[in-house]
């Protein structure tokens, strides 16, 4: 009987020590391939001719999927690429990464793929493919990651209702050389488990600075360099945006729009984002305008 659990615990110790050479050598392997590609998300941002720009985003992207190709390859941070965005879900069923390529300072692209958690470690992605500039109506629909309205993202709220998550996103797009855009964007997943960006979340009043209701995904576009807030506060628990006014009173043309010191905001109730107005005056504390992300 000693003999027979002695041989047990021989046996669960060496597949144990397998599995731990298994993983440092899947760790090795990624590190590997982040070292050739990490000059590739430099050169995506800093490169000054656009065809090196966007060379060094065709290596980067082929480099970063033979990475996540590797087994268990969702728990490996990527820390050393500092130009690309890498965002884990708050429950961890998925990560995504975003970036952009910037052809001229009127045409920028983003770039994406939705990494998810899998017991196995095989790898499940999902690539989002920036369709912006085929759209007049980026706000009308509910899109798939074939047709993404392209962000890079800064940050992913969980919300819950009637037994179902939601994933809220915040990004921002660099837009053209007058506007910026932020956006805010509830990700769900089908029954199936393909990605789902966009629906029916957002309450708020029509006006001329907001997208026009319906609208599936709010946008926050504004004046270049005007750098307008747009943020998650978890401990007031709402979503911070900085209320917006034209320079010129014109308030259609987004390139004259900038803050204007107040403040308005979005809280969670029954499965969407309630309009809330939120006045600098009553809550002046650096909570409301957080640092730019």
């Amino acid at each position: 009987m000693k003999r027979t659990g002695f041989i047990c615990l021989l046996l669960l110790t060496t597949s144990l020590l397998n599995a731990q050479k298994s993983a440092n050598e899947y760790v090795q392997k990624i590190r590997g391939i982040e070292t050739v590609i990490k000059p590739y998300a430099t050169a995506i941002m800093e490169s000054e001719e656009m065809p090196d720009r966007f060379r060094a985003d065709s290596f980067f992207t082929r480099g970063l999927v033979q990475a996540l190709r590797v087994p268990y390859s969702f728990s490996y941070p990527f820390d050393s690429l500092t130009t690309i965005s890498k965002l884990y879900a708050p429950d961890s069923s998925f990560r995504i990464f975003t970036w952009q390529v910037m052809k001229d300072y009127t045409y920028y692209r983003q770039k994406g793929v939705i990494q998810m958690h899998t017991t196995d470690g095989s790898l499940k992605i999902f690539p989002l493919f920036d369709f912006s500039e085929f759209t007049e109506a980026p706000v009308d629909s509910v899109r798939s990651n074939r047709n993404w309205i392209g962000a890079i993202y800064y940050s992913i709220i969980l919300k819950e209702y009637n037994h179902r998550k939601y994933y809220t996103l915040m990004g921002y797009d660099e837009n053209d050389a007058r506007t910026t855009k932020k956006w805010v964007e509830v990700l769900t997943f089908t029954p199936d488990g393909s990605p789902q960006f966009g629906g029916r979340y957002f309450s708020y009043p029509n006006d001329a600075l907001k997208p026009p209701q319906p609208a599936y995904r709010f946008c926050l576009e504004f004046k270049k360099g005007a750098n307008a807030k747009l943020n998650y506060e978890r401990d007031l628990d709402l979503i911070i945006f900085s209320h917006l006014t034209s320079e010129t009173g014109e308030t259609a043309q987004k390139h004259t729009l900038v803050p204007e010191g107040g403040y308005e905001g979005f809280q969670w109730i029954s499965g969407r984002w309630v309009y809330k107005r939120v006045v600098a005056e009553v809550d002046p504390s650096s909570r409301v305008n957080p640092p730019r992300q």
